[in-house]
């Protein structure tokens, strides 16, 4: 079970690196989408604001773009208001030179191209008290009657999108690591959900070879036993041929034992339903009345039938079908003393045929019943090795009968006999 805690273990890391690798790579994207359109919003409304300014201004700029003396630049208006969220305005003329501001004083020239920028100022230059404070700047050219007049340059603080994009950060930090630890976890649930298939073929593996080492054990050491003495020197040929009837015996034993373990080894899961064939019930169960009937003269047993005149159909592979039936029946046979009564019907009830095995013999303890149809479940008095028995038949019967969409239950009565029941779905023909 280890191998398969590794593999799983192995399974959830692979779902949850690529799964994580994904989540990383999209919350990045998202990230940067994010911030890129909240940039955009930002200069949008940066650009609408000098607009408006630029249309004021433009007048001013041509009267003054000639005429200004640059060792006396005039601060334009009173000030900036406390509220307002434009740092500084400035207006140079067509040659780049400044002829006035509002705000943080600016340089004489213009240094920097028309567009956006993204710039980073002390604090003490727009009085806060922050060492450094981050601005968006634009850089617009004025345009009257189609000739260049001047630039228009403001700024604004990145302050609000910063704080919008920190809250974003808190968020990706706290909910990718978060995420990755829901992915691992589903990772791991989902890697036992892959590996349950994988489980269930090593468990039934394990099962095969455990029941097949442990019932062939005996046997095989009878064989080798009886083999032995027939190879020693013949004092007494009956003795001998004894011994070899006796391994033929035991190899017939062990080779129904085998086709057995076989069988519910290659039927552990569910049956191809492919091979399934509409069949009429009664002619199946009238084929098994025919042979048991000779049995039931040899071990002078009363055995008797009741079928319907009327076909039953249903969907079934008929030789499996007829496997389940016939291993109730030969327990029923051989649990039943001489002179005891076994019983055969087939019934329909509302859309499902009944079948029931019914006898009189020896029956099942209370306490043993809900086992019997476990594997190599012997009931101490009755299912030992001498009956020939090897607590399958009525393993190989439910199994067959659930994997045809059926049921089989059991009830007895000890010293009282006991009723084995099947229902199946029917088919209209």
């Amino acid at each position: 079970m280890f191998a398969f805690a590794r593999s799983r273990r192995n399974l959830g890391y692979l779902f949850a690196l690529s799964m994580g690798s994904i989540l990383i790579v999209f919350a990045a994207i998202a990230y940067y989408l994010g911030v890129e359109e909240q940039l955009q919003v930002f200069d949008e409304e940066l650009y609408s604001t000098s607009k408006s300014i630029a249309a004021n201004a433009r007048y001013r700029l041509w009267a003054e773009r000639s005429h200004i003396n640059q060792d006396d630049i005039p601060i334009l208006g009173n000030g900036l208001s406390s509220g307002s969220q434009i740092v500084y305005i400035r207006w140079y003329n067509a040659k780049k030179k400044l002829v006035g501001f509002s705000g943080a004083s600016p340089s004489r020239r213009l240094m920097i191209a028309p567009g956006f920028h993204t710039i980073k100022i002390n604090g003490n230059q727009i009085n806060t008290n922050s060492n450094k404070v981050w601005l968006r700047e634009l850089t617009l050219p004025v345009i009257q009657n189609n000739a260049l007049i001047g630039y228009l340059q403001i700024a604004a603080p990145l302050t609000p999108l910063r704080e919008s994009v920190d809250r974003i950060r808190l968020f990706l930090t706290l909910g990718v690591p978060v995420t990755l630890g829901a992915i691992g976890i589903t990772g791991w649930f989902l890697g036992g959900l892959a590996m349950q298939p994988t489980r269930r073929a090593y468990e039934q593996l394990q099962r095969f070879t455990a029941d097949a080492s442990h019932e062939l054990r005996a046997p095989v050491a009878a064989v080798l036993s009886n083999a032995q003495v027939a190879l020693m020197p013949p004092h007494d040929e009956s003795e001998q041929r004894f011994r070899l009837e006796k391994i033929e015996e035991i190899a017939k034993s062990m080779s129904t034992l085998i086709s057995n373990l076989l069988f519910l080894a290659r039927h552990e899961g569910p049956f191809e339903i492919t091979t399934f064939k509409n069949i009429n019930l009664v002619e199946l169960m009238r084929s098994l009345v025919d042979e048991y009937q000779k049995q039931a003269i040899a071990k002078k047993l009363d055995f008797t039938f009741y079928l319907p005149e009327q076909p039953l159909y249903l969907r079934a592979d008929a030789d499996l079908l007829r496997q389940a039936v016939s291993n109730l029946l030969t327990n029923a046979f051989k649990y039943t003393p001489s002179d005891g009564t076994v019983k055969l019907r087939l019934l329909s009830r509302g859309y499902r045929a009944i079948i029931q095995v019914e006898d009189n013999g020896i029956g099942i303890p209370a306490e043993d019943l809900p086992h019997i149809f476990e594997r190599f479940y012997r009931v101490d008095t009755v299912r030992s090795r001498q009956t020939g028995g090897f607590g399958l038949g009525l393993a190989i019967a439910q199994q067959i009968i659930q994997a045809h969409g059926g049921q089989i239950t059991a009830n007895s009565v000890l010293d009282k006999g006991s009723i084995f029941e099947i229902q199946l779905p029917r088919v209209d023909k």
